[in-house]
């Protein structure tokens, strides 16, 4: 007598598979988006590779204290976001203006979220799912 296999039952298996493919392809692009953003040699804002020259220059630094890893230019320009939001502008950079303020604003706000997220309970359960 031949054996009858369950369709239902293998049907249920291969979409729990694809499932588990599919969650596993989010968490590792959820990693990686983490990671890369978080990179310890590359410049939050615009990504270029900082050197250690420059890290070691604002570490020593006392005035440049700053929230993000910045390379040069971006240092010098959020430093000018600073200084425009208590009324110091600067009528020499021309392209210091109201768009370019909120530019400034919403990638700060941008990474104020992403910090709360990799701070959430979700995040921490994420990680270690990774670790398993």
């Amino acid at each position: 007598m031949a054996v009858i296999l369950s369709l239902d039952k293998k049907l249920e298996l291969a979409r729990a598979k694809k499932d588990e493919v599919l969650k596993k392809r989010k968490i590792l692009a959820v990693q990686k988006t983490f990671q890369c953003a978080r990179c310890a040699i590359k410049c939050e804002k615009c990504g270029i590779q900082i050197s250690r020259a420059h890290m070691r220059n604002v570490r020593k630094d006392s005035k440049l204290i700053l929230p993000y890893r910045f390379c040069e230019s971006c240092s010098d320009e959020y430093l000018d976001y600073i200084n425009w939001l208590k009324g110091k502008e600067n009528p020499n950079f021309y392209w210091h203006n109201d768009e370019w303020a909120q530019c400034w604003k919403s990638w700060m706000d941008y990474q104020g979220a992403a910090d709360r997220y990799l701070k959430s309970k979700e995040f921490r359960q994420l990680l270690e799912d990774l670790k398993n």
